[in-house]
């Protein structure tokens, strides 16, 4: 009977055994087919949780009835200031204008390759916008092309058709012809005429974008076999045109009224094509005469409009005019540098 019992148990124990493992190979199989990333019992855990243990909202009242107010902490006035969002907008910053810059060439100018390419430098070290404008008359070369593609400037080139004998007379041609450029296009900027012998301070072109209609300022011309220096400009009261000087360098000073040279001064283009918001009534398209002539008439009889640079009494020489016609020896030597800027 004891062997019969102990296998009668043996079996009840493997039975068991065998419903426990084929329970839980179910469970595994079908929890396998259920949404990861929640669990059912987890779920309800979390539930349970958050309306157990979460804070629930206090209500607070408004009303502070039967309270001394005496007991009431004040609000500092750091605190109420914080809580003011104030936007402060700054100075808004006004864009630079564009220098639009005029360049006759000739052929009959010695070592012109040179000097564009030392007035080129010059440029470079100008905050942009800037436009270079330059005109050459009409040639089977190309070396002015490749200069200018060197250069990295941004620059318009045109050529002149016509063929002149005299120097100057092809030189104001082809500024007549950049001036008609501009008024096509209706160019807006300050315009300035420079010549490829000038010498500048490169806080001129800081100054050229201050003007409003009309700017000039001093210039001092300097020949190449003489050992004399001629300053020729505006006579300023600050920074208002009084008058017109010529003075060179033994302190003698004659008050005249010069013919104003041509990189003497610098003028808004608008008035050229928009004369209207100038209070003109006659612009260039309105008129067959020369461009050059009529700025020239234009800014000698608005001299109320003119703003003498820079602003303390035109009294700073930011400009130079070297004459490179008469031939150059190796004993003169120019305080300038490979840019053609002057460094103080």
């Amino acid at each position: 009977m004891g062997s019969v019992e102990r296998s009668r148990k043996k079996v009840m124990s493997w039975k068991k055994a065998m419903v426990h493992f084929s329970l839980c190979f179910v469970m595994g199989f079908f929890t396998g087919f259920a949404p990861t990333g929640k669990s059912i019992f987890h779920s309800h855990v979390d539930y349970s949780n958050r309306s157990e243990f979460a804070p629930q909202p206090i209500e607070v009242s408004q009303k502070t009835t039967n309270v001394n107010r005496s007991w009431i902490a004040p609000t500092p006035r750091s605190l109420v200031h914080k809580q003011k969002l104030h936007v402060k907008i700054g100075p808004q910053l006004k864009p630079r204008r564009l220098i639009i810059i005029v360049t006759p060439t000739s052929t009959k100018l010695p070592f012109q390759t040179v000097i564009l390419a030392r007035l080129a430098n010059t440029i470079k070290l100008v905050p942009q916008p800037l436009l270079w404008i330059v005109v050459e008359g009409q040639t089977d070369s190309t070396e002015l092309s490749k200069t200018l593609r060197k250069t990295g400037i941004m620059y318009r080139h045109l050529v002149s058709k016509e063929n002149f004998t005299d120097l100057e007379a092809e030189l104001n041609h082809q500024r007549n012809l950049a001036l008609k450029h501009i008024v096509h296009h209706r160019l807006s900027g300050i315009v300035h005429f420079a010549e490829l012998s000038n010498v500048y301070d490169l806080e001129f072109f800081q100054q050229l974008r201050y003007i409003e209609v009309f700017g000039t300022w001093p210039t001092a011309s300097l020949a190449a076999n003489r050992k004399k220096v001629m300053i020729e400009g505006p006579v300023c009261d600050s920074s208002k045109v009084i008058g017109w000087h010529l003075r060179n360098m033994n302190n003698e000073t004659d008050i005249i009224t010069p013919p104003i040279h041509i990189s003497s001064f610098a003028f808004n283009s608008s008035i050229l094509w928009d004369p209207e918001r100038w209070g003109r009534t006659s612009s260039l398209q309105d008129t067959s005469q020369n461009s050059i002539k009529f700025v020239k008439e234009v800014v000698l009889e608005d001299q109320e409009k003119l703003r003498g640079i820079p602003p303390e009494d035109c009294s700073r020489i930011l400009l130079w005019r070297f004459n490179f016609h008469a031939r150059t020896t190796s004993n003169h030597k120019f305080p300038t540098t490979a840019s053609g800027v002057i460094r103080k």
